[in-house]
């Protein structure tokens, strides 16, 4: 079936057209697949582009396209280029070469030769399981993937679907993005798979995409305890029947408060990942301490103290995702600091105490974004717009810790300078030097040295 769609950037189209041209005169076939199809589908425009190559062995193509772009190859036993500079990867379809069963890490074996609609019935869902040839105009959709997206369906493509388990947390991913509904007899597949063995480099990409993507983060994350998945994330299916006290918390336990929040952190995201990211997973993890902290106290449900206890469920699911130890400290400074906003504002807190939270949490700009998302997730109760959060924010970018720590006035070097050697004595004078600034006592280098005098009895 014929069918015309567009690729608005110059870029990516150019590339596309020389790509295309090059594998048809080698007697190849290019078609778009996957999520690019299903962009387009929907009427938007792909931020890349995935193309297979049927036709042509992995080495013949790997040299037709070094001849106009820089090209790395990644794969071993089949082929998948990935084009230096361009959000475009190009693969050849594959068969697993072994008949022993969803084992993490199969070996794939290039199938140039395949059809095209086996080549669709190996993919995830009937949504990416689309094809489109920018030349012939020719569609394929096998599979009523048009049909599905128009009903906002989530369903497995084919019986290949549990060769790969972690599509199971690809349709977390999508179902959030999209909006989609899976289709029960999916969820059931999805229940039979394990993500046991699984590298965690595959788990993160597909968390990061629910966390930076997600429309409706909830819808995902339903998804997955529906699959039975959240047997692999216990910090998450602990909060589920946590309950809460009505008057603070009338949305019901602890996992459904979570979904609210999460949701509604993804309605206020910037857009900027390095930003969205930490908040999204402080959001997701702030009352992962509540569990193990909540009591009935005199009829009424607590959880004193959960913010702390927090800390160490929130690093053990995060380790399971991804070893970037500067991210899983910042989201563990949220988690442990996001009743401070509030605490802070009641109490009508100092400077000095405003400086010492940003000394902590290094982005209070972003831990006021995670307590607001606390505070709003309470449905029916109505939200306040957080004046606490506003308060803590004018504070901050008054006193110019919004976005970091005070940087210290008085450094090693000015200490040399008052002839104190490096040592333990110096590093002493210099956690003194940065209180004291903390305090409001230093403001210049020059009440800095002063202080330092002080402390150690020297000359001025």
């Amino acid at each position: 079936m014929p069918c015309r769609f567009r690729i608005e950037d110059p870029l990516l189209a150019g590339a596309l057209r020389r790509i295309e041209l090059a594998v048809r005169q080698a007697g190849g076939r290019t078609w778009l697949v996957g999520g690019s199809v299903r962009d387009l589908v929907l009427g938007r425009q792909p931020q890349d582009l995935d193309l297979e190559v049927f036709g042509l062995p992995p080495g013949q193509l790997h040299a037709l396209l070094e001849r106009q772009f820089a090209v790395q190859f990644v794969g071993k036993a089949f082929g998948v280029f990935k084009l230096e500079g361009l959000p475009i990867d190009i693969s050849i379809p594959s068969r697993i070469s072994t008949d022993h069963g969803t084992v993490p890490g199969l070996l794939r074996q290039a199938a140039p030769e395949m059809d095209i609609d086996e080549a669709l019935a190996r993919r995830d869902f009937t949504i990416n399981a689309m094809a489109w040839d920018p030349d012939t105009l020719d569609f394929r959709d096998p599979f009523n993937g048009r049909a599905d997206l128009a009903a906002r369906v989530l369903r497995h493509a084919s019986d290949r679907f549990a060769e790969d388990p972690l599509r199971v947390l690809r349709g977390m991913q999508l179902v959030a993005r999209f909006a989609l509904t899976p289709a029960p007899d999916t969820v059931a597949l999805c229940r039979t798979l394990s993500q046991d063995g699984q590298p965690r480099e595959r788990l993160w990409e597909e968390w990061k995409k629910l966390i930076a993507q997600g429309v409706t983060p909830s819808l995902g994350l339903q998804f997955l305890s529906d699959c039975g998945w959240l047997r692999f994330y216990p910090e998450l299916a602990a909060l589920q029947g946590c309950e809460q006290d009505p008057t603070w918390h009338p949305e019901g336990d602890v996992w459904i408060h979570t979904l609210h929040c999460i949701d509604w952190f993804a309605a206020e995201r910037t857009g900027r990942r390095d930003d969205d990211l930490p908040v999204g997973l402080g959001v997701l993890c702030h009352d992962f301490g509540k569990p193990a902290t909540t009591r009935v106290d005199f009829g009424r449900i607590t959880a004193r103290g959960h913010e702390q206890e927090g800390e160490a469920p929130a690093r053990r699911f995060l380790t399971r995702l991804t070893n970037q130890d500067d991210l899983i400290d910042e989201v563990l400074a949220l988690v442990r600091c996001h009743l401070r906003p509030r605490a802070l504002y009641d109490s009508r807190a100092s400077d000095s105490a405003v400086r010492r939270l940003a000394r902590h949490v290094t982005r209070i700009d972003r831990l006021v974004r995670v307590a607001r998302a606390d505070h709003a997730g309470r449905p029916p109760k109505p939200f306040d717009g957080f004046p606490a959060g506003e308060w803590l924010l004018e504070r901050a970018r008054r006193l110019n810790v919004d976005t970091h720590a005070a940087v210290p006035i008085v450094m090693g070097r000015h200490l040399v300078d008052l002839g104190i050697q490096p040592g333990p004595e110096m590093g002493q004078l210099l956690d003194d030097c940065y209180e004291a600034q903390l305090d409001g006592l230093i403001t210049t280098l020059e009440d800095g040295l002063a202080y330092a005098r002080s402390q150690l009895a020297l000359p001025r």
